[in-house]
């Protein structure tokens, strides 16, 4: 019956319970060589020896698996960080920006459209018929039908309407600005989901490797333990 020595262990071994150093997986060697670098094509290494590195490169699988993961947790919020957040009050930038002619418009187009100005305005015009009627019977300054009165409405409708268009249009720049902004954010959103995506299928790739590394050792246990049934 042929013998070998172990290489490793230096005890000598039947020729079925040895290994060679070609029929040994590449990734299962190189963790091999890393303690023993002298190991050669001539040397053997026995099934209980090799069982110990390949345990010691599933576990690596394992801790490599776990760190890639860590790392893409890492790696995201990194890329949410070192980016500027787009979300922000764009209102309240705009508002900044606004001149002082530009604010008093707003104010003004703000009251004009309130139901405080109505009842003023409806309040000043009972007003101004009851002292031109009643109080001022004899002499009223504005007598029926009320000429003063209609000039004084016609300038503020005059002058209320223009104040009204500049609220409306800058108003359609706040609007514009704030479409602008969201769709900053959905580009960016977008984008990320992509990254994410593109980081995702490359862990599945990997992950797809490594267990098809993992299936092939198994699939050497079970040869290796069939063998030894068989003898």
């Amino acid at each position: 019956m042929l013998t070998n020595i172990c290489y490793i262990n230096k005890r000598e071994y039947d020729r079925s319970d040895l290994v060679s150093f070609k029929d040994i997986r590449p990734q299962v060697l190189n963790l091999l060589l890393k303690d023993y670098p002298d190991f050669s094509q001539k040397n053997f290494i026995s099934h209980e020896e090799l069982n110990k590195y390949r345990k010691l490169y599933i576990e690596e699988l394992v801790k490599k698996e776990t760190k890639e993961i860590n790392k893409l947790e890492k790696d995201v919020v990194e890329a949410i960080h070192s980016n500027q957040l787009l979300s922000e009050n764009t209102d309240k930038i705009f508002d900044l920006n606004l001149t002082l002619g530009q604010k008093m418009a707003d104010k003004i187009a703000e009251f004009g459209g309130s139901w405080s100005f109505i009842i003023i305005f409806f309040t000043f015009i009972l007003l101004w018929i009851a002292v031109n009627v009643i109080a001022l019977m004899e002499k009223p300054f504005d007598p029926y039908p009320f000429i003063l009165l209609n000039l004084i409405l016609s300038c503020l409708a005059a002058i209320q309407a223009p104040i009204i268009m500049m609220s409306q249009n800058r108003q359609e720049q706040k609007d514009r600005s704030r479409s602008e902004h969201d769709y900053k954010i959905n580009l960016k959103a977008e984008l990320e989901i992509r990254l994410l995506h593109e980081k995702l299928d490359h862990m599945i790739v990997h992950q797809n490797q490594r267990l098809i590394e993992i299936q092939q050792l198994q699939l050497d246990y079970l040869e290796e333990i069939a063998k030894n049934k068989l003898s």
